[in-house]
């Protein structure tokens, strides 16, 4: 067994561990899922917590209306196939009320309106835990966050003021009215990740693996001309390129790169090789040096 063999295990005996306390101390806990290969990870990993059972609480997505459609279909299989839950809340629904306000132009996206609606979710359904798949090695406003990270009545977060975990000891005791995002491969890498897809044989979406699909530059970046969700110029050439996608989020801000990496193995040795973070190909981190910061201020995941 080798050393990435063996930090695997005892990531997944960690990330176990936590949502065993998830379930033990929250009482209407919800999986926030995308379809990306965290949140399948998740999935995973929660199966093998409760294994003989079910997974005890549901999947639920904000959809923005702006995915990739093999992620969509990749879903709604998923969740067929281990007969869970799946609660979807859309975007459109808080642009068609008028609750926000749909960006336009050239870097347009609704990736920051999925905010209220998982508000908006998170009041409806009265959950108190929302486990997400957040990697600390992401971004740095990634690495500012606890295992239990608690939001208050609002939904937002204040990263000066956080619960130690020392010894890992886990606090889930919340007021009225707050909730706790969850975060249980906080300590995982994206090596990690698909290392650990690599092992446990884990289905996921064909829009990982490099493909031909036509494209365009822009900014130094490869943006999917397959839909007509992502502005386009007219003197934006469209080409067909063999890529694939690092991160699957909304269409209109993630970037593919390219690469011949058409199978599992392959694509952990280019993550190996990689010097780039993955969410280099995520134009809404850019608006700011605190993108991110900002957003998870205001209840973002």
């Amino acid at each position: 067994m080798n050393q990435k063999t063996l930090q695997v295990d005892a990531l997944e005996s960690e990330a176990i561990y936590i949502f065993r306390e998830v379930v033990a101390q929250f009482e209407k806990p919800v999986l926030l899922f995308s379809g990306g290969k965290d949140s399948i990870t998740l999935v995973r990993l929660a199966q093998k917590a409760f294994f003989p059972a079910k997974i005890p609480f549901p999947l639920m997505h904000i959809d923005t209306g702006h995915n990739f459609p093999e992620t969509i279909e990749f879903r709604d299989w998923l969740t067929q196939e281990l007969g869970v839950e799946l609660i979807v809340r859309n975007v459109q629904d808080n642009i068609d009320n008028g609750t926000v306000k749909e960006e336009t132009g050239r870097y347009a996206s609704r990736n920051m309106l999925q905010t209220e609606t998982l508000l908006d979710a998170i009041e409806e359904f009265g959950f108190d835990a929302c486990i997400g798949g957040a990697r600390r090695d992401e971004e740095k406003a990634r690495a500012k966050e606890r295992i239990f990270s608690v939001r208050d009545d609002f939904g937002q977060w204040d990263e000066k003021n956080q619960r130690p975990e020392v010894f890992d000891i886990l606090n889930g005791k919340i007021d009225l009215g707050q909730n706790v995002r969850v975060f249980p491969i906080s300590n995982w890498t994206e090596l990690d990740v698909w290392s650990y897809i690599k092992k446990e044989n884990i289905e996921i979406p064909s829009i990982y693996f490099a493909h031909k699909r036509k494209t365009f530059l822009r900014d130094g970046l490869i943006w999917s001309a397959d839909d007509e969700v992502v502005f386009r110029d007219e003197e934006e050439e469209v080409l067909e390129r063999m890529v694939r996608f690092r991160t699957v989020g909304d269409m209109s801000c993630t970037a593919a790169v390219l690469s011949d990496a058409v199978d599992i193995t392959k694509v952990v040795e280019e993550i190996r090789d990689s010097s780039i973070s993955e969410r280099g190909a995520r134009i809404d981190d850019k608006r700011s040096e605190a993108a991110m910061e900002k957003r998870k201020q205001q209840g973002y995941f």
